[in-house]
């Protein structure tokens, strides 16, 4: 199966209609047989269509002879595809179905006047490209809508090497996307995977012994011999990557030319926007900011995944080169800054589909993931041994990341969920049962990007046990004690169920509609509360108040009439201390002084603490860990000043609402706490959460008591213990009005987006 043998049956069916053409003895002049589609590229397979198009001068009619033309062909035992137009009609059809433009772009003379086949050509590429711009999205129209029929070639089950997204359709499209001079693509490999297409679907004409492009299971192992490979899996690796390639070259390239269209109509931006970290955006992609030194920096390629994840742009394919080539290999363990990117990559839902992709093709063979993942290698494209998954391994396991996105609400841990269900699978493809075969890899690459102990254990069970709620649920009796009893030896404490539960609805959500049916989840979750009912666990006691006034200097304890703020350089950015007389607000106000910086806050901690041997008051003390490095302690301290004494409103400069894809919640913790309500906040970070909560309580007259805050990936998990200003816990009512109260206060600070565009 090769392109000598596509040539030699063009060649053959090329004979046969000229000498069908000639025995109809038409006019001498004014009327041209033309091979269209498939058949004009020259990529007949054994069992395709002759698309032929008999086209004739206005001035000559097609009389008997042209009716006279097909027989010939008929009798030989083609099949074929035939219509007669003159010029114009061909045009007018052209114009009002983009199907038929795609066809006619590859017109391809056979016989007759020449001249009316360039007339022809030339009209319809002249049609095309100055109708483009407005008709390009009347194609990407049918090509949407052909992707949700079909599916993707490099993913199905039961791919359809033309129809399918990133098959021969896609490939043909791509080249008309060329031919209307908007945008370019990369000819050498789009040939190249086109190539392997039309190698597998003339070894599928073969094995089917028929005109088919569906590949169904039983073929793979015939295709392989007669392409010459070891076995199916190899068949399907070959067709799935080339697929692949196909749908990722595609997705760029409709995004430049959708970028075309958008700076054709619309204002114009700046060429090259800044993100900071050396990252930047230009026409919709993300690219190397201006004096980034990516030889200097191995985060740089996780900060451009990230960015373009969670902006939903496209990540540069150049750009993903260079950095691969030039950015240092990251160390072992990795810093807290790696790890925090790829879980903001992991978290980014949606948009995380296109970038892993662009990282997966940079480099034809293996791609930029192994440069942070080698262990990815292994499952990539590889199908998946049951037919309930709509998906290659792979996919599935990013699939898996992009549903544990929209549940990161139900989890004290983001950040070891989003490791786990990219891990989930990463056993699959060995001799072992891939749950045990993937622990140990799960558990390595955890310690590795720098998880602790306890982390990795996490990570290591849940890939160990990935299966267990769905199989004893659906087996067992969620009711009887035995049951819970067997879960528990497995997973011995409420935070890892609380994982384990939402990585299985994230898993199984992945795999396909029927994996998480209604009945299904019912059960899970049953044996789930089950569980936790055996457990009698409460989310834990109160957090023991650290002695954090041993760093604060005795003149500052002296005379807290003024507010003391001190920068500290630590290992992943600075800590920034804050102490004050405690009052209602203060949390707030030092909040906002760090929002208003545009700071990102890694983690806090607040408390107030009862120093009369000092200053006989009670003393606000906060902490914050930040990202940036380089704060000036002046400037921190004269913005905080000018917001203590209300000269600066910072309501005000933080009124801009922030995209966001998850609504924040607010939930009330009554048994976490004897002394104090626990409010448990859960939003997307960004800058000014923490300011819009603190603010909203200090309007309620609340006092924070103390504060946790921690940033795990793209959600901040803020817990904040509340009293009465005159101390004590508050009642049903009031604390369930504070929850109210701080919701609508981080609602008022987002623009909420679809989580699935």
């Amino acid at each position: 199966m090769s392109a000598e043998e596509r040539a030699r049956r063009t060649q053959g069916a090329d004979e046969a209609s000229i000498a069908a053409f000639a025995a109809a003895s038409p006019p001498e002049t004014g009327v041209a047989l033309v091979a269209v589609g498939g058949y004009g590229r020259g990529e007949l397979a054994p069992y395709s269509d002759l698309d032929l198009l008999l086209v004739h001068d206005e001035r000559v009619e097609a009389g008997q002879w042209a009716a006279d033309l097909w027989y010939p062909l008929w009798d030989a035992g083609h099949h074929v595809d035939h219509s007669v137009r003159t010029p114009a009609q061909a045009a007018e059809q052209a114009a009002a179905d983009p199907r038929v433009a795609l066809g006619l772009l590859d017109a391809r003379h056979l016989a007759g006047d020449s001249n009316l086949t360039l007339r022809l050509r030339g009209d319809l590429l002249t049609q095309w490209r100055r109708e483009a711009r407005q008709r390009l999205p009347e194609l990407r129209e049918l090509v949407s809508s052909r992707a949700n029929l079909m599916g993707e070639l490099a993913h199905s089950s039961v791919p359809d090497l033309k129809e399918s997204v990133g098959g021969l359709r896609d490939a043909t499209v791509l080249k008309a996307l060329v031919a209307s001079w908007l945008v370019d693509v990369p000819h050498a490999e789009l040939e190249r995977s086109r190539t392997s297409l039309l190698d597998v679907r003339d070894a599928l004409h073969a094995v089917a012994g028929r005109a088919t492009d569906r590949v169904v299971p039983e073929y793979w192992g015939e295709i392989a011999g007669l392409l010459d490979l070891p076995d199916d899996r190899a068949a399907q690796r070959l067709t799935r990557a080339a697929g692949r390639r196909i749908t990722h070259l595609s997705r760029l390239t409709w995004s430049r030319a959708e970028a075309v269209l958008r700076r054709s109509s619309g204002p114009r931006r700046p060429a090259l926007e800044s993100v900071g970290g050396g990252v930047a955006v230009s026409n919709g992609e993300v690219v190397l900011d201006r004096g980034a030194r990516p030889e200097n920096d191995p985060t740089l390629l996780l900060r451009a995944a990230a960015v373009a994840a969670e902006r939903g742009l496209v990540l540069s394919p150049a750009t993903a080169a260079r950095l691969v080539r030039e950015c240092p290999p990251l160390p072992d363990p990795w810093p807290a800054e790696a790890r925090d990117l790829l879980v903001r990559l992991l978290g980014a839902g949606r948009g995380l589909l296109a970038v892993w992709e662009t990282l997966d093709e940079t480099g034809f063979e293996t791609g930029a993931i192994a440069t942070f993942l080698p262990e990815w290698e292994p499952v990539r494209l590889l199908p998946h041994a049951s037919v309930v998954h709509r998906f290659t391994v792979d996919r599935h396991m990013v699939e898996t990341c992009i549903e544990a996105s929209a549940l990161i609400r139900r989890v004290a841990r983001p950040d070891v969920l989003l490791v786990a269900a990219l891990l989930h699978d990463i056993g699959k493809g060995g001799l072992l049962e891939h749950s045990v075969a993937g622990e140990p890899v799960a558990r390595e690459i955890a310690r590795r990007i720098g998880f602790d102990d306890r982390e990795v254990d996490l990570v290591g069970l849940l890939v160990r046990r990935h299966l267990l709620l769905p199989e004893v649920a659906t087996t067992r009796d969620v009711d009887d004690p035995a049951t819970v009893a067997a879960v528990l030896a497995q997973v011995p404490d409420r935070e890892a169920l609380e994982l384990l539960v939402t990585l299985t609805e994230a898993d199984a959500r992945a795999t396909s509609e029927k994996a998480w049916t209604a009945w299904r989840a019912s059960l899970v979750r049953t044996l789930f509360r089950r569980c936790v009912e055996a457990l009698g666990e409460g989310t834990g006691p109160d957090v023991a108040v650290p002695d954090p006034i041993a760093t604060v200097p005795d003149k500052v304890l002296r005379d807290l009439s003024q507010v003391w703020v001190e920068t500290e350089p630590t290992d992943e950015g600075c800590r920034v201390t804050v102490v004050a007389r405690d009052r209602v607000g203060l949390l707030a106000d030092a909040a906002a002084m760090l929002a208003l910086q545009r700071v990102s806050v890694r983690a806090a901690r607040a408390w107030t603490v009862e120093a009369a041997d000092v200053a006989e008051v009670a003393i606000g003390l906060s902490q914050w860990e930040v990202a940036d490095v380089e704060l000036d302690e002046t400037v921190l301290l004269q913005r905080l000043e000018n917001i203590v004494a209300g000269r600066l409103d910072p309501s005000e400069r933080l009124a801009r609402r922030s995209s966001a894809r998850l609504e924040p919640t607010v939930g009330v913790r009554p048994e976490a706490s004897a002394t104090a309500t626990v409010l448990e906040v859960r939003a997307e970070d960004r800058p000014g959460v923490i300011y819009a909560v603190c603010r909203a309580l200090a309007g309620l007259g609340l006092s924070v008591r103390s504060m946790h805050v921690a940033t795990l990936g793209p959600q901040a998990v803020d817990v904040f213990y509340v009293q009465e200003d005159a101390a004590g816990a508050l009642d049903e009512v009031r604390a369930a009005r504070a929850a109210h109260v701080v919701r609508e206060a981080l609602l008022d600070t987002v623009r909420l987006e679809d989580p699935q565009t």
